[in-house]
């Protein structure tokens, strides 16, 4: 039985896409950071990808599933 999705995930997907330049995706890990980050905090990557549409289209995905990453949050 899955459950239902997190309504955070979705708020923080529409604040994303709202502001994609403020934002770049981890071209390793897909993960989505902060444009002033230089290396991604999940898997330490350097490559990104900034285009506004990638950025919009991975928070469109990401906040319309259930998390399925492992955090340090996580593991505490």
């Amino acid at each position: 039985m899955s459950k239902p999705l997190n309504n955070e995930r979705l708020q923080k997907a529409q604040e994303i896409a709202a502001n994609p330049s403020a934002y770049k995706v981890c071209e390793a890990c897909d993960s989505i950071v902060g444009s002033a980050a230089v290396t991604c905090a999940n898997c330490h990557g350097y490559r990104f990808d900034t285009s506004s549409t990638r950025v919009v289209d991975q928070a469109i995905f990401l906040g319309t599933r259930k998390k399925t990453s492992v955090t340090a949050a996580d593991l505490a």
